[in-house]
This record gives C-alpha cells, sequence and structure tokens, in this order.
C-alpha cells in the first residue's frame, strides 16, 4: 500500500497538535495559572488564641479576598510546634498547605530536639518573612530595677539570689535570656513553666524578679502598668515605648534578639505558586486589620522574598544553635 504525503503530513500534524495540547496542563501548572483552584489551609503549630495564630486569621483573611479562594487556618498544636510543622513537612508540594512558622519551630527546636522531624531549611519551600518581634525584659511594677544596669548590678553583686521565669526549657524567652546572662556575666536562675501564662502570672505577684519574653504576652501587662520595661532585644527602640533603651544601647553591642513568623511550603512546591503566593502576602500585609494584629502583639511586617526568607532562615538556625549550646541545652 502505496502512502499518501498528504495523508503523512496531516497525521503529524495531528499528533504534533495533540503532544501540544498534553503539555498545556504541565505548561498551565509551571506558570501558576490556574492556581489556586480550591481552597488553601494555613497550618499553625499552637493552640487558638495564642499570638501567631491570631496574626494567620488576619492573614487568611487578606489572602482570601487577593486570591479568590477561601484561605483557612487548621491548629496543629503539641509538642512545641513540631506537630504542627510535620504536617506540612508531609503535605502534598502544592501550594494548598502552607506553615505559618515561628521562630521556635524553625530555628530552636533543631538544637533542642535530636529527632524533631523536619529539617527547616531541607523540608520546606520559603515563601516570605511574615513579621519580626522584639523581646522585652520585664519586672514586676513594683521591682527595686529601674533599669537593666541596676538589675545586673545586683546579680552580679548577689549571685544566683534572683530568679527568672520562661515558658519552658529550651524555649525563644529562656535562650534569650540565658544570652543575656553570659553577655552580662549575671547569675540569674533560671525557673521553667509549663507555659508563658503560668510565669507571667508569678511574674507580676513577683513570686519572680524579672522575664524576657514577646510583645504580645507581656505588653498588655505593660499597658495596664502591672509590669515595667528594662530594655527591647531589637536593633532599634520600639515606637510605643520609645523611652525605653535597647538592650545594645545598655552596654551590650550587637546584641540583638528576634521572635518572629514565616510562612513556608512544602519543598519541591513549583516556584511559580511559591512566587503566587509571596505576591500575594506581600499584598496582604498593606491590609489594615494586617498592620493592626500585628502591632497589637509588638511586631513589625518584615515581607522580602523567598531567597531573602532562605538565607534568613540559615543565619538564625546557626544563631540559636549557638545560643543552645551556650546554655548548656542538650537535644533530647
Amino acid at each position: 500500500m502505496h502512502s499518501n504525503p498528504s495523508r503523512r503530513r496531516f497525521l503529524g500534524q495531528c499528533a504534533a497538535a495533540a503532544t501540544t495540547a498534553s503539555l498545556v496542563p504541565s505548561l498551565a501548572w509551571a506558570q501558576g495559572d490556574g492556581y489556586p483552584s480550591r481552597p488553601i489551609r494555613i497550618v499553625v503549630g499552637y493552640p487558638p488564641g495564642q499570638t501567631v495564630d491570631t496574626g494567620a486569621r488576619a492573614l487568611s483573611i487578606a489572602l482570601t479576598e487577593i486570591l479568590g479562594k477561601p484561605v483557612f487556618v487548621d491548629n496543629k498544636a503539641g509538642a512545641n510546634g513540631i506537630l504542627g510543622a510535620q504536617d506540612v513537612r508531609n503535605a502534598a508540594p502544592d501550594g494548598y498547605t502552607l506553615l505559618l512558622g515561628t521562630s521556635g519551630q524553625l530555628a530552636i527546636n533543631p538544637s533542642i530536639y535530636a529527632k524533631p522531624g523536619y529539617d527547616p531549611v531541607k523540608d520546606f519551600a520559603p515563601v516570605m518573612l511574615n513579621g519580626v518581634g522584639r523581646l522585652y525584659v520585664v519586672v514586676p511594677a513594683a521591682s527595686p530595677f529601674h533599669t537593666l544596669a541596676d538589675l545586673v548590678a545586683y546579680a552580679k553583686a548577689h549571685p544566683g539570689k534572683l530568679n527568672y521565669g520562661s515558658g519552658g526549657r529550651g524555649i525563644t524567652a529562656n535562650l534569650a535570656m540565658e544570652m543575656l546572662k553570659k553577655a552580662a556575666g549575671a547569675d540569674i536562675v533560671h525557673v521553667p513553666y509549663k507555659g508563658s501564662s503560668a510565669a507571667l502570672t508569678d511574674l507580676i505577684g513577683s513570686q519572680i524578679d524579672v522575664m524576657m519574653d514577646a510583645g504580645g504576652l507581656v505588653l498588655p501587662q505593660v499597658r495596664q502598668g502591672k509590669l515595667k520595661v528594662l530594655g527591647v532585644s531589637s536593633k532599634g527602640r520600639y515606637k510605643e515605648l520609645p523611652q525605653v533603651p535597647t538592650i545594645a544601647e545598655q552596654g551590650y553591642p550587637g546584641f540583638e534578639v528576634a521572635s518572629w513568623t514565616a510562612v513556608l511550603a512544602p519543598a519541591a512546591t513549583p516556584l511559580a505558586v511559591v512566587e503566587k503566593l509571596n505576591k500575594a502576602l506581600l499584598q496582604a500585609q498593606r491590609r489594615p486589620d494586617v498592620i493592626r494584629s500585628a502591632e497589637t502583639s509588638g511586631s513589625e511586617l518584615e515581607g522580602g522574598s523567598p531567597e531573602q526568607l532562605k538565607a534568613f532562615l540559615v543565619a538564625e538556625n546557626r544563631k540559636w544553635g549557638e545560643a543552645a549550646r551556650a546554655a548548656g541545652v542538650t537535644p533530647e
């Protein structure tokens, strides 16, 4: 049977068309077209009502409007945020499961747990650094210490007589205070509690002498006159408390500790999807409700690119790893 040249050309064109058609979905996916087509879940590794949860809910409302699909918060609390991080690590890398992670989950847990079940740098696709907050050195309103220098001088003159509280061994507040103790050469005894709220209650009642914790926890008590602030851990002063000097200003140059949140997706999430999420999140950070949520917790919205977040994660893991070793924390 003789082949017809016109028929061969026709069949070839059909095959080429079929091949092109089969590539359309993958090309569209690679470009992020059609995303999102269904609801997006933001995992929070802590209970409802905590600062990170409140921030996630403000973001979810803004993202729902920006992306045109429902975005909801899913609280996966437990094991100091580990369960939530593992949940996202194991999720499909399709952009429909995100983590609003904290400095505790993504920079401290790897230093204090031998097997947290995830690597904060390798197991996630960084999307955007969200909010960066400072820690506050606070004492009861009736405390005789009015400055950080007063506190340090007493601690040096009376080693082991002062104590500080935190929400538990190895959390941000504990390691940050140990960093300050080392910088000041002061002997202050750590009293770990089962949660920061319990430590705060005892601080207000003067059963412990000092704490160093995040704004979402301590600022409401400062505003009510129950606590006073001796220093802030950021590079610059906090605009709500312009009269309070930074720790660095008070004789500890270079001292800077932050508590922060960041948005990540599972590793191998397509770059186009990550970039679309980054743009949407940057838009969300301009919404009044998102700004107000950050300000209430004493944080400042940061933003930036996925590449900047990756570099930040590497640097933070290095810093907190050194802090954990200096504090004598042995991974469990």
